[in-house]
């Protein structure tokens, strides 16, 4: 009976390893997180947008381009430090942002964001603005972005179920 138990338990050890492959990873999906920006004036010609982007596919993965209907031109940005040590921003290199199969990219206020240039309107504490992501392999992924009084430096870390 004690070698028919070791039997089965190193043929179920054996089935389990079987099964625990990274396969399954690859076929899960293209995950966005904790949208927000920060409230805007209309006297402010632009705002930004800030997320979260888990890439949980098998397949490295690629933000094209960004659009919102409250943004005359919506550009994926970076701040960098110029020659002086000011700060500065500009386009993305190559005008996209990369997510290396299996990680996360955080577009966060001092780093990555998306750039809404010459807004139309006034960006509201509280209101939620839908911005159209395309991706290479994902394709178009529609998330709503929550307005926010400021930053919250906080929020990078608060998980929210799931």
């Amino acid at each position: 009976m004690k070698r028919v138990s070791i039997a089965l338990l190193f043929l179920l050890m054996g089935v389990l390893a079987a099964c625990s492959t990274s396969e399954p990873q690859s076929s899960g999906q293209l995950e966005v997180k904790d949208v927000w920006g920060r409230n805007s004036p209309m006297v402010a010609p632009n705002g930004a947008f800030y997320m979260t982007i888990v890439n949980n596919t098998g397949e490295d993965e690629q933000l094209l381009s960004a659009t919102a209907d409250v943004c005359s031109v919506v550009e994926l940005h970076e701040m960098y430090t110029m020659d002086n040590g000011a700060m500065g921003m500009r386009p993305v290199e190559g005008g996209l942002i990369s997510i290396p199969a299996g990680g996360t990219v955080e577009l966060k206020v001092g780093g990555l964001h998306v750039m809404c240039i010459d807004k139309l309107r006034a960006l509201e504490t509280g209101e939620q603005i839908p911005l159209t992501l395309t991706f290479a392999n994902a394709g178009e992924m529609v998330v709503n972005a929550e307005i926010r009084e400021e930053a919250m430096e906080s929020s990078g870390s608060m998980e929210m179920g799931g």
